[in-house]
């Protein structure tokens, strides 16, 4: 699919070609003066008249009229040059790949050297134009009867550059991963809950192993009840599906050690148990598992890129339900860790699986654990839907997650941790922990909770209840699930 060619075929035969355009003085643009002479100076007359944009993310077409040999010409609008991160160049491109969709356009070139900067590298240009083109123009599947008939998709990219090409392919490698690795997500969150239970989910997994050569473990009801996972398990008390906990282990170092965990929260429907959600509240709760979604795009990712380090992917996956056999309100039991918990809230079952698959991780040798999860609908009042909450209680740790953040662009920001919280969820008289001491600081009390059983081991935590999906159609996706911290947790584990 992607070509490199030098820049000197800029002029050759193609559908379309594509340039950036900044704010700086258009004739210091040289791929710009190019281009205008070409076309006798219409370029400049378009600017004049409007139709050509310099402004950040917008998009101009031009029909050449076979004035050369490209048909039409689409220029990037950059805004300016030294404010231009590789970031904002993704977010630039989004726009352009959903109009290059719309135009039904399957061959498009590139001229890389438009789009660098002292900030920009040509390689850091081809992986976020390479990201961009797999999420940008991302349609979710659907289960219409209906004959729509899917966009028309990009068969052919020509990047046209002078330097290194084995580092430019490389570069097209590692996006074109993180994007499918997004996607992946959104895929999965997208899904019904009647068509991905936790056993579908733990099928997907399987597939996936496979696929990159994963070890792959599936516990079943009768294994986790031998092992004492009382926390997942009492989730899972009202339901006719069985749970799975599902785990996948990456091995790129020769040994096993420096391992990563990766816990991703697989609630794959939440009613709420018998802390029953509200008519409006239940609905979308087929995303409860979009932590789940987030580590299984990042193995993904891992498993297309194959880093040099050790990951383990836990993912502790039951629907909520309510029956009589479900668990209640003032319910004590037992996790994996043999610490007992007080239930105050059935509708706090995320954090009760995320515990066993927290201990469980470091039964699989997890040094560092990374749990993600669509836990709490505090986070979404304190930081909207544009932020993920995090927490932790390693400082140089959580630093490690939040510059992996910053270059995904997928924004964190860290919520407090302290003994204030520590005190609130270990108070019950009857158990060692309760699992919801109330609505105040509900999304810290949640992460509060979860550190109880991360105990000593380096941790940061997640909540993406907010991000996790998109109430409109934005410039890199569609409207609905976002795959939300796959990039970020890939990125991690590929820069360590």
């Amino acid at each position: 699919m992607f070509n490199i060619l030098p820049t000197t075929e800029m002029f050759s035969e193609t559908e379309a070609i594509v340039f950036g355009l900044y704010h700086e003085n258009k004739n210091h643009q040289p791929v710009y003066e190019q281009f205008n002479d070409a076309l006798d100076g219409a370029l400049d007359q378009y600017i004049q008249d409007g139709d050509i944009s310099n402004d950040f993310k917008q998009i101009s077409k031009i029909y050449t009229l076979n004035q050369t040999s490209a048909k039409r010409i689409y220029i990037v609008g950059l805004g300016k040059k030294k404010d231009l991160t590789p970031q904002r160049l993704k977010t630039a491109f989004g726009p352009l790949f959903k109009q290059l969709q719309k135009d039904q356009v399957n061959e498009v070139s590139f001229i890389l050297d438009s789009f660098q900067t002292d900030a920009v590298s040509s390689v850091q240009a081809t992986e976020a134009l390479s990201e961009a083109m797999v999420i940008a123009p991302f349609q979710f599947e659907h289960f219409k009867t209906s004959n729509e008939k899917p966009g028309v998709k990009i068969e052919s990219v020509s990047l046209l550059s002078d330097e290194n090409k084995g580092a430019l392919e490389k570069a097209v490698d590692k996006g074109y991963a993180l994007g499918y690795g997004v996607n992946t997500a959104r895929h999965l969150v997208q899904m019904p809950g009647n068509l991905l239970t936790a056993t579908d989910l733990a099928e997907y997994s399987k597939t996936m192993a496979t696929d990159y050569g994963f070890e792959c473990e599936i516990l079943d009801k009768e294994e986790m009840e031998e092992l004492g996972m009382g926390a997942l398990l009492a989730v899972n008390q009202g339901s006719t599906e069985p749970p799975k906990m599902i785990v996948m282990k990456y091995q790129g170092k020769d040994e096993w050690e420096d391992v990563v965990g990766l816990v991703g929260k697989g609630i794959t429907f939440d009613t709420g148990g018998y802390s029953l959600k509200p008519k409006d509240g239940i609905v979308g709760m087929k995303g409860d598992m979009g932590g789940a979604a987030a580590v299984l795009g990042a193995m993904d990712i891992i498993g297309r890129l194959k880093p040099k380090q050790n990951v383990v992917a836990v993912i502790p996956s039951t629907d909520n339900m309510i029956s009589g056999s479900a668990f209640k309100p003032d319910d004590v039991i037992t996790s994996l860790s043999g610490k007992t918990i007080e239930v105050l809230n059935t509708d706090a079952e995320g954090r009760l699986a995320l515990a066993d698959a927290l201990t469980y991780a470091k039964h699989h040798k997890a040094e560092k654990l990374i749990d993600v999860a669509t836990l709490t609908g505090g986070v979404v009042v304190a930081l909207g839907d544009w932020v993920t909450g995090a927490m932790t209680n390693n400082q140089e740790f959580f630093s490690e997650i939040d510059a992996s953040s910053k270059v995904a662009d997928e924004p964190i920001w860290q919520l407090p941790y302290n003994d204030i919280y520590k005190d609130k969820v270990r108070s019950t008289p009857i158990a060692d922990l309760n699992n919801s001491p109330g609505r105040k600081a509900h999304a810290i009390m949640a992460g509060s909770f979860l550190a109880e059983f991360a105990e000593q081991t380096p941790w940061v935590h997640l909540d993406i209840a907010g991000t996790s999906n998109a109430e409109a159609d934005y410039d890199l996706g569609p409207k609905g699930p976002t795959g939300v911290m796959a990039n970020t947790l890939a990125t991690y584990i590929l820069n360590l």
